[in-house]
């Protein structure tokens, strides 16, 4: 995909996006590549969950484009962990988020970049943001302060904004399944019988719908922080909120909630089951 982001001029920012931009460039390619692909090799990983070899060569090949280009900054990733508590900036890398799409051929699959940032009393932020699903011919990126874009087949950046839903009962709410919830399922099934509308769209792509305005509520329960971090600028980016379940602010929690900000609260107190 053209990494051109004449939608987004941030001074402070700018080289970063276009770098992250061109790590994307570099994911893309070596997983539409072995997408669907007859040979692809898949294991599974401590924690049961799959992982494919496009997954450990993706990250591979942006670690060793980072670790070129910006030696000083620290990085996270999903395959092969890293380093992220003694850099002041690190790099946080799911190389395809979705993997489970990626090896049955269901094209709702992404890779994950941001950039956070900690500042002198070691508050953290995620301050540049990439989302890329070359399968579904997209890429939503987001930097701070410069709002949130998506590109669509090689088009023009459109600058993305969230919905204006203020109520439950008008909400379409996205999620990825039932797992995870623990002592939350209850006040989580609650909550979907008061919505308009709910569907299990799943992994970023539900949280790009909530930046994008066509959801106005994505929750999943647990997920690390390469799952977040690119989601939770561009959803704020887009005028969104981004929390985990129990409402704090970011993706450090261990678990995700994007809204289109007016909903937040609500949503958040009915999944604490508070009255």
């Amino acid at each position: 995909m053209n990494t051109d982001i004449s939608g987004a001029n941030s001074v402070n920012y700018q080289a970063d996006l276009t770098f992250a931009l061109h790590l994307a460039d570099i994911a893309d390619e070596i997983t539409l590549d072995r997408y669907q692909a007859l040979d692809l090799v898949i294991t599974t990983k401590p924690d049961n969950t799959p992982v494919t070899d496009a997954d450990r060569a993706t990250e591979a090949a942006i670690r060793e484009a980072i670790s070129r280009a910006r030696p000083d900054d620290g990085l996270v990733g999903e395959e092969f962990g890293g380093d992220r508590e003694s850099a002041k900036r690190y790099w946080v890398i799911d190389p395809i988020d979705g993997t489970k799409n990626f090896m049955r051929g269901v094209p709702t699959w992404a890779t994950l970049i941001a950039l956070v940032e900690r500042d002198a009393n070691g508050k953290k932020e995620v301050v540049v943001g990439v989302v890329s699903a070359p399968a579904l011919a997209r890429r939503w990126y987001a930097q701070r302060g410069e709002g949130a874009f998506v590109k669509f087949l090689g088009s023009a950046p459109r600058k993305i904004s969230v919905s204006k839903v203020s109520k439950i009962s008008d909400s379409s709410i996205s999620y990825s399944d039932f797992v995870g919830f623990e002592e939350k399922l209850n006040n989580f099934n609650s909550l979907l019988s008061q919505a308009w509308r709910t569907r299990g769209y799943g992994d970023f792509w539900s949280h790009m719908l909530v930046a994008e305005g066509a959801v106005d509520v994505a929750i999943e329960p647990k997920l690390a922080l390469w799952d977040m971090a690119a989601l939770d600028i561009l959803v704020r980016e887009a005028g969104g909120r981004f929390t985990n379940t129990d409402g704090m602010d970011g993706p450090f929690g261990g678990s995700g909630v994007s809204t289109n900000s007016a909903l937040h609260d609500k949503i958040i107190k009915e999944l604490k089951g508070a009255k």
